[in-house]
Order: C-alpha cells, then sequence, then structure tokens
C-alpha cells in the first residue's frame, strides 16, 4: 500500500506541472508495463484480472489524488508567480529524463536506428501544436464562461491531456499548457476545493473528455508497446525533445503573457534540482524493487 501511493504520490505531481508525463515517472520507477496492462484489464479483462488491477489502481490511485490536490492548492500561484523558475526546473525533469529512458530501454534501441524517423516525427508534432495554436501566444482560456465551442475544447483537451499523461513522454500538462488551459484547469481545482462551483460544469466536460481519452488510448497504447515497443519508445523521445521548446514558450500562455524562457530568465539552480529529482526517483525504483 505505502509503496504504490508512493508511485502514485509522484505521478500526480509529474501530471500537475508540464515537463514530465506520469507516464515518465511510472517509467523510471520502474512499473509502467504493470500499470497500463492493469488499465486494460480494467476495461477489457476477466472478472479476476479487473478485480487484481482494481486492487493495484486503487492504492495508486489514493496517492495520485493526494498528490493532485497538494499541487492544486499550491502550484497556480507558485506557475503564475514564478514562471521562469518553474519552467527551468520543468526543463530539468524533461533533459534529465531522457538518458535514463534511453538506458532502461536500451534492448529496445540498440540497433533499430531507423526508427529516429518517429523521434523526429514526436519533435515535430509536439512544435506544430505549440506554433500553430491559437491561445499559445494570447492569454489563458476563461472556461467560467461555456460555450458550445469551449465544451468541445475542453473535451478534446482532456482527451488529449489523458493521453499524455499515461504515454511516457510529454506531458499532459505541458499539452494543457500549448491549449492555453493549464492555469485554468488548476485554478478551477482549487476552487472547486474552496467550494466555488463556479468551475465545476468546465471540469466535468474536461473530465469526461479524460474518461472517453482513457478508454480510447489504452487499448491502442498496450499493443504499440508490445509489438512496436522500439518504434513507440523512439516516438517517446521526440515527444520529450519536442516539450523542451513548449516550456520555453510557456510564459506566453499566462493571464499576463509574458516572454518566453531565454537565457537570462533560465535559472540553472532550478534545472539542476529538477535533474536531482529525476535521478532520485529513479534510485527510489531500486529501493522500492528490492522491498
Amino acid at each position: 500500500m505505502i509503496i504504490n501511493f508512493i508511485r502514485g504520490l509522484c505521478m500526480a505531481l509529474a501530471d500537475s506541472v508540464p515537463g514530465v508525463s506520469g507516464g515518465t515517472i511510472a517509467f523510471i520507477m520502474g512499473f509502467y508495463d504493470k500499470f497500463i496492462n492493469s488499465l486494460d484489464s480494467l476495461i477489457y479483462g476477466s472478472k479476476k484480472e479487473k478485480i487484481e488491477s482494481l486492487k493495484f489502481l486503487i492504492k495508486l490511485g489514493i496517492g495520485w489524488i493526494v498528490g493532485m490536490v497538494l499541487a492544486a492548492l499550491v502550484l497556480a500561484n507558485l506557475f503564475d508567480k514564478h514562471i521562469y523558475i518553474i519552467s527551468s526546473l520543468f526543463l530539468g525533469f524533461v533533459i534529465f529524463a531522457i538518458p535514463l529512458i534511453i538506458k532502461e530501454e536500451k534492448e529496445c534501441l540498440k540497433g533499430k536506428y531507423y526508427n529516429i524517423i518517429f523521434t523526429i516525427i514526436g519533435i515535430v508534432l509536439v512544435v506544430l501544436i505549440t506554433i500553430l495554436n491559437p491561445v499559445s501566444s494570447n492569454s489563458s482560456v476563461d472556461i467560467t464562461k461555456l460555450n458550445f465551442g469551449l465544451i468541445i475544447y475542453l473535451i478534446i483537451a482532456g482527451m488529449v491531456a489523458i493521453s499524455a499523461m499515461v504515454l511516457p513522454g510529454i506531458s499532459g500538462s505541458t499539452l494543457l499548457l500549448i491549449f492555453g488551459l493549464y492555469i485554468s484547469i488548476m485554478t478551477g481545482i482549487k476552487e472547486v476545493l474552496h467550494f466555488n462551483l463556479e468551475y465545476l460544469p468546465s471540469l466535468i466536460f474536461f473530465g469526461l473528455g479524460v474518461i472517453i481519452g482513457i478508454l480510447s488510448i489504452i487499448k491502442i497504447l498496450k499493443n504499440a508497446l508490445k509489438k512496436f515497443r522500439s518504434a513507440t519508445i523512439y516516438l517517446v523521445l521526440g515527444l520529450m525533445l519536442g516539450s523542451v521548446y513548449a516550456i520555453i514558450m510557456g510564459p506566453t500562455t499566462l493571464k499576463v503573457a509574458k516572454s518566453a524562457m531565454s537565457i537570462k530568465t533560465f535559472n540553472i539552480l532550478f534545472f539542476i534540482i529538477g535533474g536531482i529529482i529525476i535521478i532520485g526517483l529513479e534510485k527510489l525504483k531500486g529501493i522500492l524493487n528490492k522491498k
């Protein structure tokens, strides 16, 4: 229970901030395949498989919920006030996580360098989403003023974000940042926790998108990792490399838009702290595996 609580907590903290997805944390901590197989069994498995999967996911989910609530109460204001420090931390997460994933998956990557094309596709995909997104250079979307277009936008964003959260690569929160929804969603969760229900309808539609996304992506992801693991991991690495650009452009999506991060606003100390956290999680994986 304690081990899976810690795993869920770490995943939530990753999912709540642009940078590394919860899937990446699951990969680094060595339980990613079990996580995906459990989700798949919960939806498509036998009764016995569903019960076993549910036991594992409940333990993981308790830690995830605690981590997400803590993040929502703290991060919304922190992100707005200290964007360049936090973005530097996110960059540390991504840059230091990449070699750990390469090390973890070296057997399926070695000798299959033709799959680098998928890395290029991943990079281009994230960069294009960042550049072409209509709100990335404007203010965050106001989700308190619902209309039909915004409802569809929230559902699609939920589907895409949860797909990224379970995929080891670009963070779902990074995609929310690109879509101009990160601050709005985190603020909405915080306000609902304080019993301000103004944001609740929008969060419900976003949640609906999350459910649809989970039902859609899990079977695809399980098959991709089983049948095309090398190509999938190369794609994941591309998504992570592309997310570096998305994080650099992150300040442009704030309520009061700021300039993209530059060498001048980059904070090397927090970049290193981000790296230490990722390396620490990798060491924690070794400790948990022994137990």
